[in-house]
């Protein structure tokens, strides 16, 4: 990526800074089933991990348990997308909801429920999939033309006009609809509240398979940080990589924001944050972006829950506070760069 130093690290020391960062995860995933609006003793706490809800601190612990698991699994599939997509279009602003692949899956989703009367997880999850691409093709397309070509400044401009477009056209559909606005006023802002343990086994292997197809082409995406012309010259497809590569982020987009609506900044944060620590190396970046974004995301929940006590904030509001400074701080760099 443009103006991004390679930082080396042998190999041991990247292993132990994944094994560090699993631990801090699920340090996190303890304090997100102990803390919450409601709080729990530890005779609590472990009665509930073991499957009890005889009282309400029990129940509690239980509720938490999947939300918590969505939670990881939204966090870490953001952190991917935003990993791949800043790499194979060497955008250093590139993220899904910037890009507007998130709120392209919303729109969709929202148009589905309210025209089409879509219902059913596969169904959203096939529609918001749809969304997601759409949206993905158009911004390239649109960011594309002209002298250049996919510029970063030209990607960032179409994907914040998109962005804004499918955030009005979403809220034009659900404005006259009360039903529908009420049942998705609180999906739109992007939470893991209503997470079960049913939707997690619908959506689990669409984001498995996502991740998978993201992490294969991981070599790829250090041949395309290079450039086209260099990529091609080391043997790379760079069509191939980079089609490839973006099927795997739509579609950890379009089901992340199927089931946990759309969640901003998390995919830009966490790449920024990760190659400081661990390097370029896309064969190791992924995985720690994997990983940070899943922390990332388990944090900011706790947080939403134990700041507004006995109310919550979602999960999307608290990323938007902690990612709009971050948004400003990375445009600050590219632009002292070009001074």
């Amino acid at each position: 990526m443009p103006g991004v130093v390679p930082l080396r690290r042998p190999a041991w020391t990247r292993i132990g800074l994944l094994a560090i960062s699993a631990g801090g995860l699920v340090v996190l995933c303890g304090l997100s089933v102990a803390f919450g609006t409601r709080g729990v003793g530890w005779n609590d706490l472990w009665a509930g991990l073991g499957g009890a809800s005889d009282d309400l601190a029990q129940a509690a612990v239980a509720k938490r348990l999947p939300r918590t698991v969505l939670g990881v699994l939204v966090g870490a599939s953001l952190g991917l997308a935003g990993t791949t997509m800043q790499a194979i279009t060497r955008n250093p602003l590139a993220e899904p909801g910037l890009l507007g692949v998130l709120n392209g899956a919303a729109l969709a989703v929202v148009v589905g429920i309210a025209y089409t009367g879509l219902s059913g997880p596969y169904a959203q999850l096939a529609v918001a999939v749809a969304g997601s691409t759409a949206a993905a093709v158009f911004v390239y397309t649109i960011g594309s033309m002209g002298r250049g070509g996919a510029t970063p400044l030209k990607l960032s401009l179409a994907g914040a006009a998109t962005t804004a477009a499918c955030a009005s056209l979403v809220n034009a559909v659900l404005l006259p609809r009360i039903d529908v606005m009420d049942s998705f006023r609180f999906w739109q802002i992007g939470g893991v509240g209503g997470a079960t343990w049913d939707r997690i086994t619908v959506v689990a292997p669409f984001l498995a398979a996502g991740a998978l197809i993201c992490t294969a082409n991981a070599r790829s995406m250090n041949s395309l940080a290079l450039g086209d012309e260099i990529a091609a010259g080391l043997g790379a497809d760079v069509a191939r990589a980079r089609v490839t590569s973006a099927l795997g982020a739509v579609i950890l987009c379009g089901v992340a924001t199927s089931v946990a609506g759309p969640i901003m900044f998390v995919g830009l944060i966490v790449p920024h944050v990760c190659r400081l620590v661990i390097g370029t190396d896309h064969r190791w970046l992924l995985p720690f972006s994997a990983l940070g974004g899943a922390a990332l995301l388990v944090a900011s929940d706790i947080i939403g829950r134990v700041v507004a006590r006995p109310e919550e904030l979602e999960v999307g509001i608290v990323t938007s506070v902690v990612g709009a400074p971050v948004l400003v701080w990375v445009a600050g760099r590219l632009k002292a760069r070009e001074l």
